[in-house]
């Protein structure tokens, strides 16, 4: 099980699918390298930075143990019941379930 893909569409696709459709990223902003790779200009960087760090700081109910936490310790607290179920402290993992 990847905790990643897991919590990919609500953590990182929703933040790029924000920053674009806010238009505080544009595709200028995004360059190609000799590479293959695609690399960012700091005005981009410093914006995707800026809203990580906010919205990891944003708060949410968590579906499965009905607390308040926030975004940036939803993985950290996935890991934590994924290592319960497989100590057998859970009977089924929970996955993060995000309306």
């Amino acid at each position: 099980m990847d905790l990643m893909e897991e919590l990919r569409p609500v953590m990182a696709d929703r933040l790029v699918a924000t920053l674009v459709n806010r238009r505080q990223v544009e595709p200028s902003g995004f360059k190609p390298d000799e590479t293959g790779g695609v690399g960012m200009d700091e005005r981009t960087r410093k914006a995707v930075l800026v809203a990580w760090q906010e919205r990891k700081r944003e708060t949410l109910r968590h579906p499965f143990l009905d607390e308040e936490l926030d975004w940036g310790l939803v993985p950290h607290v996935q890991a934590r019941l994924l290592a319960k179920y497989l100590r057998g402290d859970l009977e089924a993992y929970p996955p993060f379930a995000w309306r």
